[in-house]
């Protein structure tokens, strides 16, 4: 219901914002660029769609052959003591652990072809023990909201855009530390609140083992980034990680699989078949949720939030550096292409190197596209009831948000 309320919201503040302009400012485009975008927004639903069809036939053939190499059954004898407090309606040693696993690690990565395959294929898993089909279970539900929080080691892809627009940032790799905390903090909330809506105890030996034993590696990873290598030594160390990883992971299905005697080849086919299907299937929500984030976005319904959230922290006698990075925090649960636009432009208009321009940088690397991921994931799994799902997840950013504008200003308040 939560999406039903959500969607039918965002066409009534456009609808409402875009009479205003026509009758009180006497805007006369402003129904043809709505009408625009929304034309757009299908054409690009559906051609998002198809380029996933190559991405995911060829992730879905490898973890078929993967699963039948016995490596998913293992990764999930890794994981099992730990997912097992998380997900306790997941039997042991059931694929599905591997598979979000898989999910996690591509994510942590910035392998994002990766990730979406393990993530759909991780979705499909859990669906098998979903009892209510078309109802989020409390385990899609956990998985869904900590893959939306976004957690990335390196976000290399803000790193590359800072160092390409004109003129570049001095340090390009300067926000690299504030965007690890902002989406580390956003994921141990998405943790901590799906945690308390389902009474998992988190306090538990093996749990805070894993949670304090993650926190130091990525601290240690962070220390060993920012000590010992150079923005160049980073970039370096981002692909021959995030690109090696890949091809390691081909490699040990493949060498598995023989081992085995598994056909790799049939098994590839088998498996692959089901990523045309997916993409397909995802088509209608793709469309049903870009259209409404398209109608939102073309009526200026975000400058009215921006100018808005400008007289309220102005009158509170507050500091207004971060509100002209806002639009990019506030774009980015509706759509990854938007936000990293507003980022960009937020980076031309004040400078790479300004606060507004780092913070919108922060903003971007500090979650994912919530919407995209309800729309794609739930989609794929033909669930229609999401539950506390998308408050869970919206909340998350939420902390996202407040606390990159807090290392923000810890490291770059003029």
């Amino acid at each position: 219901m939560a999406l039903n309320f959500i969607w039918f919201g965002f066409f009534i503040v456009a609808f409402i914002i875009a009479f205003y302009k026509w009758i009180i400012t006497g805007d006369v485009t402003i129904f043809k660029t709505i009408t625009d975008g929304i034309f757009k927004s299908a054409g690009d639903s559906v051609d998002l769609s198809f380029k996933l069809i190559g991405i995911m036939t060829l992730f879905l053939g490898f973890m078929n052959i993967g699963e039948k190499a016995g490596a998913i059954r293992f990764l999930s004898r890794i994981v099992g003591p730990f997912f097992g407090k998380l997900f306790p309606d997941v039997p042991k040693n059931h694929p599905a652990m591997g598979h979000m696993m898989m999910n996690f690690s591509a994510n942590l990565l910035g392998l994002d072809n990766a990730a979406t395959p393990f993530g759909l294929k991780a979705m499909d898993s859990l669906q098998t023990l979903n009892p209510n089909k078309e109802t989020a279970s409390n385990a899609q539900i956990m998985f869904l909201v900590l893959h939306a929080s976004g957690l990335t080691l390196i976000p290399i892809s803000i790193i590359a855009m800072r160092a390409s627009v004109t003129p570049p940032a001095l340090n390009p790799t300067d926000i690299f530390i504030p965007c690890m905390i902002a989406t580390f903090a956003a994921t141990m909330a998405a943790l901590f609140i799906v945690s308390f809506k389902q009474k998992i105890n988190l306090f538990q030996p093996i749990t805070l083992l894993w949670i304090l034993g993650i926190s130091a590696i990525i601290g240690l990873l962070i220390a060993y980034l920012k000590i010992f290598l150079n923005q160049k030594g980073i970039e370096q160390f981002s692909g021959v990680m995030s690109n090696g990883l890949i091809l390691l992971i081909f490699f040990v299905f493949l060498t598995g699989g023989i081992y085995k005697k598994v056909n790799v080849f049939e098994s590839f086919i088998e498996g692959a078949k089901g990523g045309f299907e997916i993409a397909i299937k995802i088509i209608p929500y793709l469309v049903a949720m870009l259209v409404a984030i398209s109608v939102l976005r073309s009526s200026g319904a975000f400058d009215v939030i921006t100018k808005g959230f400008t007289y309220l922290f102005s009158s509170l006698g507050l500091d207004t550096q971060f509100v002209a990075a806002l639009p990019t925090a506030l774009m980015k649960p509706l759509s990854g292409s938007g936000s990293r636009a507003m980022m960009i432009d937020a980076m031309n208009m004040y400078g790479a190197d300004s606060f507004a321009g780092r913070l919108s940088a922060i903003f971007q690397g500090s979650s994912d596209t919530t919407f995209y991921v309800v729309a794609v994931y739930f989609g794929s799994a033909g669930i229609k009831n999401t539950r506390y799902a998308i408050p869970s997840m919206l909340l998350a950013d939420l902390v996202g948000i407040i606390t990159a504008i807090f290392v923000a200003y810890m490291f770059f308040a003029v």
